[in-house]
């Protein structure tokens, strides 16, 4: 994968994502551009954009793979919430076997674990096992480490994505040998401060990070075995106009704070096809531009 793309070879990532037809609805996902119903369309638009890999599910890829496997590496993800059950649940559920990702030609496979929420543990045992036979097989693995609990909002306060809970789900993930973790930008600190659970130390705050999005973003990627596992972050919810300018600042976070990558769907697909190639390739050339450099 890390050879595949406008990146190739450089050490750096840019992965197009599409899960969201399960994880939200198919509706609330493709309406805005309805060719992504399609999934030849998604594929294409990997391509024409330039990535090193897609991300998507066992059926987008499974009837895509005898056409393009072997156009563009292909990353299975194996596990999903899917929102249609009432009242809606939040736990992952595996969606078929490591065996038939590799067979439809993937070179690797992906997975959610939602830590601090009742579920994890069994998501942890299943996403494990998977991931040893992925490796076994010569697979590469993408852990997406989100943090789910209402127990972390505190006072009107959402501490989802502050860079102390994050970052010790990046440090659970890369504990179950994922080669990438992929994690939401950080957006604040002292969830744990607020929460009042679990272990922190006052030397997480005082001389690990600051409030600058490259200080919170470096302490995720402390979280990788100080980045030996690489760190990729999502480029979230397509918000519109913005959406240019906004994939561009969290590549320029994310490479600055010693990252990997990004992995980039909403705010590609999400709009009509060119500019969605041009919003894959504005954030990739953040990744070629030598003068941006690592803080």
């Amino acid at each position: 994968m890390l050879g595949h793309g406008r990146l190739a070879d450089t050490g750096y990532c840019s992965i197009f994502p599409v899960d969201q037809g399960i994880e939200h609805s198919a509706g609330s996902a493709f309406s805005p551009n309805p060719i992504y119903f399609d999934p030849e369309s998604i594929i294409k638009l990997a391509i024409e954009g330039g990535c090193n890999g897609v991300a998507s599910t066992y059926g987008v890829l499974g009837i895509m793979s005898r056409k393009y496997a072997h156009k563009i590496p292909f990353i299975v993800k194996i596990n999903h919430n899917e929102f249609l059950s009432l009242p809606n649940r939040y736990d992952q559920t595996m969606f078929g076997s490591i065996k038939n990702a590799w067979e439809m030609g993937a070179v690797g496979v992906g997975a959610t674990i939602y830590w601090g929420s009742a579920e994890s543990a069994k998501q942890l045992k299943e996403v494990a096992e998977a991931f040893e036979y992925a490796h076994q097989l010569g697979m590469m693995t993408i852990l997406w480490c989100y943090t789910r609990n209402n127990g972390f909002k505190v006072d009107g306060v959402d501490y989802h994505t502050s860079a102390d809970l994050t970052g010790q789900a990046n440090h659970l993930g890369v504990t179950l040998q994922a080669d990438i973790i992929k994690q939401k930008l950080p957006t604040n600190n002292g969830g744990y401060l607020a929460t009042k659970h679990g272990k922190t130390s006052p030397l997480v705050y005082e001389k690990l990070s600051s409030d600058h999005p490259i200080d919170l973003c470096r302490y995720q990627v402390l979280n990788c075995y100080s980045g030996r596992v690489g760190l990729i972050n999502s480029g979230g919810e397509s918000k519109g106009s913005s959406d240019l300018a906004d994939s561009v600042i969290t590549a320029v976070i994310n490479k600055r704070a010693g990252g990997m990558g990004l992995i980039l769907g909403r705010k590609a697909f999400q709009r009509p096809f060119a500019e969605g190639v041009e919003i894959l390739k504005a954030t990739q050339d953040v990744y070629l531009d030598n003068s941006i450099t690592i803080a």
